[in-house]
């Protein structure tokens, strides 16, 4: 990301080539702190932060060109540090999670499988073995949702690959309460194992609640039916998490380099240890709605 402070340049919205920094997250943090933005502060200039700084312009009393030039930031630094103690991003899902209740019935999920791709680190065997690994993963999950009264949306079969931000897109089209992603881990050192779960959360406070909540319910769960070896659960930037529009985790179910996990998630039985156990966490994820407890991570 662009290390500019703010005020260094000039910030505008582009739909050809989105502007992105630290200047632009910190736009933000001031703009949600003022009560004109309530999108992720991530650092990426798009049509929200532009609506955000049009809206701050509007009530005071400047164009409203969406434009961050010197007109704009003297009024917005000279109305003080943005308050803190929590992103609207945050709170917004806090509010969906009270929202959920005891019951997982009506919901939507969307499971987004991982495709197996012949790399520097995988041959194209072990990549087939990855893609039916995930894409059986994904049908049993759907088949333990269902059967549980969630809505469940598989967005892709073994013929289609788009990259992450297409994934976002298309999920966001479905408009789900969840969205969990499959993937399996890779690395040139072999002995990497374990499974890790992701959610959205970045440098500057920002990250979503519910995503960090399922994420180490899902790890726990995994990690205690399967016995593979816990890497936690972690907060990134990446597409798939920060373009997604509700709560997201990804699960990298285990290093498809390690012969170890791969021989494990080559086993039917595996794989259906790893579905009872999300289904499971997302059941638990629902019901903490009406306890308020918190789980351990």
């Amino acid at each position: 990301m662009d290390r500019y402070r703010l005020g260094e340049r000039i910030l505008a919205y582009r739909m050809s080539a989105p502007m992105q920094g630290e200047d632009v997250a910190e736009l933000q943090s001031r703009l949600a702190g003022l009560g004109f933005y309530n999108g992720l502060v991530e650092g990426h200039f798009g049509e929200v932060t532009h609506n955000a700084l049009c809206s701050f312009q509007c009530e005071y009393g400047l164009s409203q060109d969406g434009i961050c030039g010197p007109n704009t930031l003297r009024p917005l630094q000279h109305l003080g540090t943005p308050v803190t103690g929590g992103s609207q991003y945050a709170a917004h899902s806090d509010d969906g999670h009270r929202w959920f209740g005891s019951r997982a019935i009506a919901k939507r999920v969307v499971i987004d499988p991982g495709f197996g791709v012949a790399d520097e680190y995988v041959d194209a065997a072990t990549a087939d073995l990855e893609t039916r690994v995930l894409l059986e993963l994904a049908r049993l999950v759907e088949g333990r949702m269902a059967a549980a009264g969630i809505e469940i949306i598989l967005t892709r079969d073994a013929a289609d690959n788009p990259d992450d931000a297409v994934r976002a897109g298309v999920v966001n089209s479905y408009g789900p309460d969840l969205f969990i992603a499959l993937r399996c881990g890779r690395y040139r050192n072999t002995n990497a194992n374990g499974i890790a779960t992701f959610y959205f959360g970045d440098a500057h406070g920002s990250a979503s609640t519910i995503g960090r909540v399922l994420a180490g319910l899902v790890q726990q769960e995994v990690v205690a039916r399967t016995g593979l070896k816990d890497c936690h659960t972690h907060q990134r930037t990446w597409d798939i998490l920060r373009l997604a529009q509700m709560p997201t985790v990804e699960i990298d179910v285990g290093y498809i380099t390690n012969p170890a996990d791969a021989a494990a998630l080559a086993e039917p039985q595996t794989r259906d240890v790893i579905a009872d156990a999300i289904l499971v966490a997302v059941k638990r994820l629902y019901l903490l709605g009406q306890s308020g407890n918190t789980p351990e991570t």
